[in-house]
């Protein structure tokens, strides 16, 4: 079968780092073009991988069958909706929006046109912990704690000027690597209480449908020296740590690269990532927003 042809939004780190060299390596897909808001880098993006800069993202959509984004939310969720009018497959980071109606209006237009969708939620696409969620799923959790702790103050931090970033915090960029873990466990949640910390600091506890209790800290402004990143789940035989993996983010990407093309010559669109699981992330993030007060 021919490659599936893909356009690239965006030129920033992870677009450099992580989409552009996974589509370009990957055996069942083509990188064909390179969208982004600077002309020079993505003129510079492309040509490093073989592929056409675009100055308009509408003839980059126009000329392929999926488009991945590395691009904010709020751009992303604009430019999908676009691409998914247009019956182009997405390949959407997360979160799929920072706007709840505006991941309600992606998943309608995703749905009207029949498209496939996958959410790259970076560790469900590393094949032992999400074998390890399903172990957690049939042993019967009772209950969670994560801690995605980071410091955009490291050195030479990719990230140390990201708008939205600074803008949403740690609950919009690392919240969403949290509860792509907690909820496929435990399922949806029913009531939520916490606090909001110092910097961007939030802590906050998930009661679950079921009955099982989740808590969670997420920040982007920690001390270098403190940084943690941790997500546990008990049971009746005790605890179990998220296992390390060695596996690079690439190698994941293109896991979820290889799902998506799965998904398109299947004809299916009913991913457990997809974009229906990105708007639900969405409105938990919107829901703990409120449930912590004004920032």
């Amino acid at each position: 079968m021919q490659p599936t042809r893909f356009g690239l939004v965006g030129t920033g780190h992870w677009a450099r780092e992580v989409h552009a060299p996974g589509l370009a390596g990957h055996p069942d897909a083509e990188l064909v073009g390179v969208w982004g808001r600077d002309q020079g880098k993505a003129t510079e993006l492309a040509a490093a991988h073989g592929a056409t800069s675009y100055a308009d993202v509408q003839a980059l959509i126009d000329a392929v069958d999926a488009v991945a984004f590395a691009v904010p939310p709020a751009v992303q969720a604009d430019l999908a909706l676009r691409a998914a009018a247009a019956g182009r497959h997405l390949l959407l980071e997360k979160p799929v929006a920072t706007d709840l109606a505006a991941a309600d209006r992606l998943l309608a237009a995703v749905e009207e046109a029949g498209v496939s969708t996958v959410v790259f939620f970076t560790d469900r696409f590393v094949p032992e912990r999400e074998a390890w969620l399903r172990e957690r799923l049939e042993g019967g959790a009772l209950g969670a704690h994560a801690q995605w702790l980071a410091s955009l103050r490291t050195p030479q931090n990719p990230y140390a000027e990201s708008v939205w970033r600074q803008q949403e915090g740690a609950l919009w960029d690392v919240g969403p690597h949290a509860l792509s873990g907690l909820l496929p466990v435990l399922g949806p949640v029913a009531d939520i209480g916490g606090a909001r910390g110092f910097g961007d600091l939030v802590s906050f506890v998930l009661t679950h449908e079921g009955g099982a209790t989740s808590t969670v800290q997420l920040s982007l402004t920690m001390p270098p020296e403190a940084i943690r990143f941790s997500l546990e789940f008990y049971d009746d035989q005790g605890w179990h740590a998220r296992p390390d993996s060695s596996v690079e983010v690439v190698v994941a990407q293109q896991r979820a690269v290889t799902e998506l093309v799965g998904q398109i010559r299947e004809a299916r669109t009913d991913h457990r990532c997809g974009v229906r699981f990105g708007r639900d992330v969405v409105e938990l993030l919107h829901r703990i927003d409120l449930a912590l007060g004004a920032r």
